[in-house]
């Protein structure tokens, strides 16, 4: 076998890869050794049929598989002794493949990208600043009043009902006159301006007392779930049994347990821990930014260009598609790539191969722990179906490296940031806010 250099420019790799008839057939007559002892043919014991009948009946089968082994085996020994890495799938091409006859030699095109060598910069070098915020007394007091609203109680009122109120009503909805499935209830409890019903419905009981018979008129919207209803105006008959007025439950320790805390003060010290991780999580972004602008400045290699149209071309899909939330497929005319869309191509690709390298070489590695809380996190967004989207997940090794990718970044930056000289700096939470947004503005 001869492997013939035909292209070394930058990071791009050239090469011709020569299988001669003689291998070919080597292997072919391995392969069929290697499966003698258990074949069996009319009229000759298993295992005793000889090679000649073998090769005759087998040979041409066996020798498509010889020429991808041998192929692949060459393949191997190149990157292994080179030390080569390919950014994306090299491209194999068959060069003799039109005239190509048994007992020719096979001789095949191999051509990629290398990934880039990468030198690390001296992370004690960079300077950056964490922002801290500690929740004060009255962060702590509004979300406890949140709680508080969330745990409401409703009290009877003789009023009529308005927005925030409890109105319970028996309905029944018509559509021409008929009655149709699904449409009827009662006692049905439904707070006013909740958004539950669909929109114009919870607007005209506003106003309406306990005894009062209603007629409602709404149409559905043309997205309705049910076929049968979207787009068509129903008449809905209410009769009001009662009007409550929402009264916020007390700030006692009676509220703290009904969110799973022994008093009062014990869940406002979880409220606290809460609101200074979310504090926490966003000064981190912050930070993150950071580090990703000053690594970005601190080091220059080749790109493989490969990699950044593909990663100019994602970007550029997905932002038409943001500015286009109705199409849900890819029927769409070409999408033209912009220099943006390459310039922060380029920034990614770059930044993704360093923080890839600098992983790599200190071995960080995802743990099976570490993966399966991923994937509980996720499966929480399809209620009902989390066995089901576990198992998506097991079968489908794209969505594996979708959530391991964001989990060996992060790893791989707080390693580096544990390495940079990072200063605290204590600030307010709007002054969070405002570096927060400066950033989304950046993004």
């Amino acid at each position: 076998m001869q492997v013939t250099e035909t292209l070394n420019d930058g990071l791009k790799r050239g090469y011709t890869i020569t299988v001669t008839a003689d291998e070919l057939a080597a292997k072919v007559d391995e392969k069929l050794r290697e499966a003698q002892p258990e074949i069996e043919i009319k009229g000759f014991r298993k295992g005793k049929v000889p090679m000649a009948m073998l090769k005759k009946q087998f040979g041409q089968r066996l020798l498509g598989e010889a020429m991808q082994e041998a192929v692949d085996g060459a393949m191997q020994t190149h990157f292994e002794e080179t030390g080569a890495r390919p950014a994306m799938q090299p491209k194999v091409e068959m060069q003799n493949g039109e005239t190509w006859k048994e007992g020719d030699d096979v001789t095949v095109a191999l051509s990629y990208e290398a990934l880039p060598e990468i030198d690390e910069p001296d992370f004690s070098a960079i300077s950056l600043e964490r922002l801290v915020v500690k929740a004060d007394d009255a962060a702590v007091t509004e979300a406890l009043e949140n709680l508080a609203k969330q745990a409401q109680d409703f009290e009877d009122k003789d009023d009529a009902a308005e927005t925030g109120d409890q109105v319970t009503f028996d309905f029944t909805g018509r559509i021409d006159g008929e009655a149709f499935e699904g449409g009827a209830a009662t006692d049905y409890p439904l707070v006013l301006g909740s958004g539950q019903f669909i929109p114009g419905f919870e607007e005209q009981l506003v106003g309406a007392k306990a005894g009062e018979t209603r007629d409602v008129t709404v149409t559905f919207p043309e997205n309705y779930g049910a076929a049968n209803l979207a787009g068509k105006e129903a008449v809905f008959e209410c009769a009001i049994k009662a009007v409550k007025a929402a009264k916020a439950a007390e700030l006692t320790d009676e509220l703290a347990a009904r969110f799973g805390a022994e008093s009062l003060e014990a869940l406002k010290g979880q409220i606290r821990d809460g609101l200074e991780g979310e504090y926490a999580q966003a000064a981190r972004a912050i930070t993150k930014r950071g580090l990703l602008d000053a690594l970005d400045g601190a080091v220059t290699f080749d790109l493989p260009e490969s990699l950044v149209e593909a990663e100019a071309s994602q970007i550029a899909h997905q932002l038409w598609h943001d500015e286009h939330p109705e199409v849900h497929d890819h029927n769409h005319d070409a999408i033209d790539i912009s220099d943006e869309h390459r310039a922060l191509a380029v920034r990614r690709v770059k930044l993704g191969l360093l923080l890839a390298e600098v992983g790599r070489k200190a071995e960080v590695e995802v743990t099976d722990a570490e993966m399966t809380q991923a994937i509980i996190q996720q499966a929480r967004q399809y209620p009902g179906q989390e066995r089901e989207f576990f198992e998506f997940v097991q079968k489908n090794p794209q969505m594996q490296q979708q959530l391991r990718a964001p989990l060996f970044e992060d790893k791989v930056v707080d390693m580096v940031l544990g390495k940079a000289a990072v200063s605290e700096k204590e600030v307010s939470k709007d002054e969070l806010k405002a570096a927060l947004d400066a950033l989304e503005d950046e993004a």
